[in-house]
């Protein structure tokens, strides 16, 4: 059996905490979720007050615009997930969170997780880095959605999620690439 992910697994990525930080982060993470595939975590309109975990499976993060959805993001196996916008700021969420197949999460409370923070500096300053790199993230994909062309967009899709292409379905690929799904399938297959 593979090794439990823990949060503090990730968050020591970032900076070495001490045992008591640790300990503090292990036993707050205490909500348990299991999603069936295409079940949602999180709805629009649905307030988020949990910071997950994702311990197996892949979600895909959407904004539903009329008819059609626009997916902004994936989530996958030691990676946390939330509906950020509606986790910070209490306000109904725009976006959706969807299983892609059978999903295990651990949550750990908004108020809860604000108290650690505040509690730790250190924390606090692993959270800040781990909150700038992903704006960074999303500035450079808003870039490359701007900039580039189909092909870049696939090539760079690829240096920064190799495993994609086997988690997630085509359709979901495309639409996060701003193209259709016959034009994704093309420039594969090209």
């Amino acid at each position: 059996m593979p090794e439990p992910i823990l949060p503090s697994t990730l968050f020591n990525k970032i900076s070495t905490l001490t045992k008591e930080v640790n300990e503090a982060l292990e036993t707050a993470w205490q909500k348990q979720r299991v999603l069936k595939a295409y079940e949602f975590l999180v709805d629009k309109g649905q307030r988020e007050n949990y910071l997950y975990l994702i311990e197996s499976g892949s979600l895909r993060i959407f904004y539903p615009a009329g008819d059609k959805e626009i997916c902004v993001g994936f989530g996958h196996k030691g990676e946390f997930i939330t509906s950020f916008p509606s986790f910070i700021e209490g306000l109904p969420s725009e976006f959706c969170i969807q299983a892609l197949r059978k999903t295990t999460l651990k949550g750990i409370d908004r108020t809860i997780f604000l108290q650690l923070i505040h509690k730790h500096p250190d924390l606090e300053r692993c959270w800040r880095i781990m909150v700038e790199k992903a704006l960074i993230g999303r500035i450079e994909r808003e870039a490359e959605m701007l900039n580039g062309n189909p092909e870049e967009r696939i090539s760079k899709l690829l240096q920064r999620s190799p495993q994609i292409f086997q988690n997630v379905p085509h359709k979901y690929i495309a639409s996060y690439l701003g193209m259709t799904p016959e034009t994704l399938s093309r420039k594969l297959n090209s």
